[in-house]
Parts: structure tokens; sequence; C-alpha cells
């Protein structure tokens, strides 16, 4: 009896272990476990995961911290977005932003003082790749149920004709099937007026003859159209030599208050070694300037710290006074030789 049993349990041992090696077989294939998003945070990043073939909210535990008051000399782009992201977070209509123009101007660092400014009211970031825009109905769909107000956030964006990313930007800004989400904005930056390259051979192209395109304007439009899907247009210019030494100023401040620039030898020194900087930089923008004041204010000298005056001691820590001896009168008077007789 015993020995059927067991002869038993072994076959059954051994159909428990080739189904184990089948499942084993099967487990790289089953889909990755994503990580859960995490709700709290005030900015994100998309990430994809290659093996889940789905992507997910990736926290930023340390976002970068700007305030408006820090960005100096684009005070027009400055009121606009502030209006246009204040319109957004209190639930009113707003438009997508596009800004464009001379690198180094503000024009990132002006999406992450937005955020600094109402993250507190619900506002928050998302930052996307341009190689992951393809994935932005997916984004759409999941912060499509959240009461937060989200900003998804492309920087240094530029297409070439054949990108996948460009006809789904234009998708989910404006003419996609799917309506646009109430709580989901798109902010880019760009160096690029219309985000794609324009060639003086397009030019060329234009003509009526017997091998040219018959509707030659067609192709420009289909070019500037994903541009001209955002509302609101906010243009960056080169700054000037005292706009930059300006911003060289503010941020030295900013960076070490206890440095003092009052003096006229003070500020000419500074003067001279930002444009110093410049000159070797090749460029007067804002991010340069900035540069500037962290070297300026890395290389100052420390000052000796300064003793604190010391506390009179206590009455118990008091060395008693020597006394004055007190002199005998008879010690005291001093002793008079006697007279000689006369």
């Amino acid at each position: 009896m015993f020995g059927k049993l067991e002869s038993s349990l072994v076959k059954t041992l051994d159909r428990v272990d080739k189904l184990m090696d089948r499942l084993e077989t099967l487990l790289p294939l089953l889909p990755p476990t994503l990580p859960v998003n995490d709700w709290t945070a005030i900015a994100y990043r998309w990430r994809r995961h290659r093996g889940a073939g789905r992507g997910f909210l990736q926290t930023v535990a340390h976002p970068h911290v700007i305030r408006f008051e820090d960005l100096k000399d684009i005070d027009a782009q400055k009121n606009r977005l502030d209006a246009n992201t204040q319109q957004f977070v209190a639930g009113r209509a707003a438009n997508n932003v596009l800004l464009t123009g001379a690198r180094g101007t503000g024009k990132s660092s002006l999406v992450k003082a937005a955020l600094h400014r109402y993250a507190n009211q619900g506002l928050r970031l998302v930052e996307v790749d341009k190689a992951d825009l393809i994935d932005l109905p997916e984004i759409a769909d999941l912060l499509a149920t959240r009461k937060e107000r989200f900003i998804i956030f492309s920087d240094d964006l530029s297409f070439e004709a054949n990108d996948p990313g460009y006809k789904a930007l234009k998708s989910v800004l404006d003419g996609g099937i799917a309506a646009i989400n109430d709580n989901m904005l798109v902010y880019a930056t760009s160096n690029r007026r219309h985000l794609m390259p324009e060639k003086m051979s397009e030019n060329e192209d234009a003509k009526h003859t017997s091998d040219g395109e018959i509707h030659p304007g067609e192709s420009t439009e289909e070019k500037i159209s994903l541009s001209e899907r955002f509302g609101l247009w906010l243009s960056f210019y080169p700054f000037g030599q005292e706009q930059y030494l300006d911003i060289a100023r503010h941020w030295v401040t900013v960076l070490a208050p206890q440095i003092k620039i009052n003096s006229i030898n003070a500020q000419d020194k500074l003067r001279r070694a930002a444009l110093l900087w410049a000159l070797e930089r090749g460029s007067r923008s804002g991010r340069v300037a900035y540069q500037f004041a962290r070297d300026w204010v890395g290389n100052v000298p420390l000052a000796a710290p300064t003793m604190p005056p010391m506390a009179p001691p206590k009455a118990s820590q008091r060395l008693p006074k020597k006394r004055a001896a007190r002199a005998s009168p008879h010690t005291s008077r001093s002793v008079r030789a006697p007279r000689s007789a006369k």
C-alpha cells in the first residue's frame, strides 16, 4: 500500500516540476509591473517602459525652483504667460503656449516659474521628451480624470519632415477625434518659430513649371500648421549689454546677499569681469549671466569670521581682588630721623 502511495507521489511531483519549468519559460513574456503614479508630487517626467509597452509618470523629487522675480528684462512675456496660467488654474479658458526665440533668454525658466507660483493651487508639470510625443494621446487619457491642472512641457522642440511626434502633437493640440482635456495644456519651447526647418530650396521649388507643384504654397502651409495650433506665441530676443549686466548683478545679489557691490569700485570690477566672461563665451544671454554670477560668487574669498565679544564672567568665577594692606599707624607714617642736637 505504501509503495503505491510513494509511486503516485513521485508522479505528482514530476508533473509539478514540469509545470514549473513551463511557467519559468513564460515569465519573461509577461509584461512587467509598472510603478504606481504618485499624485502627491508637483512635477513628473513621462517614461516609457519598453518591456511593458506602456508609459508611466516618474516623480521629480527635486523640481527646479525659480521665481518670476528672478527673470529680468522679459516683463512682457512674463506677464502674458502668468495671465494665461492664472486663467488655466482658475478653470477658465486658456491657450497652449509656444515660446520661441534666442537661446538662453528664459523660455524654459518662465515655465518653471509658473509651476513654482501656482503649484499650491493645483498646477502640475509633466515633462515629455520629443521622442515620447507619440504617447500624448495615452498621457491625455491618463490625466483626463484627475482634478489637478496639468501642463505638458516639451523643451527645445523641433521636428524634421518625417518625425512621428509631429502629427501626434498636432492631433492633441487641435484636430483629433477626441475632445481636448479641460485640465491639460501644452507649453513648448523652441529656437525655431515654426518648429521645422525652412530651406531656401523650398522657394526655388515654388515655380510654375512643367514638373513643379501645382499649389506650391500648400507645402509651406503644412509646415506652419503646427505652430498655428498654439494659441499664444511668445517671442524672445537677444539681450543687449546693459540688460546682460543687469541680470548678472541680480544673480550675484541672489546667490550671495552678503557680497556688497554698492561702491563704485566694486561695481566697476563686477562690470569688467561680466563683460570679459560674455566675450569669452560669445554670448550675452541670461544663461551666460547666471553662469558668470555662479563663478563670481564662488571665487569671492570668504571673510574671516568675527569672534563674538566675550561675556563678563559670573560672580562665582571672578578672581578675588587683591586688597591693599592697611598699614598700621606705626608703619604708615614715615619715621623721622632724630634731629641732631644743636
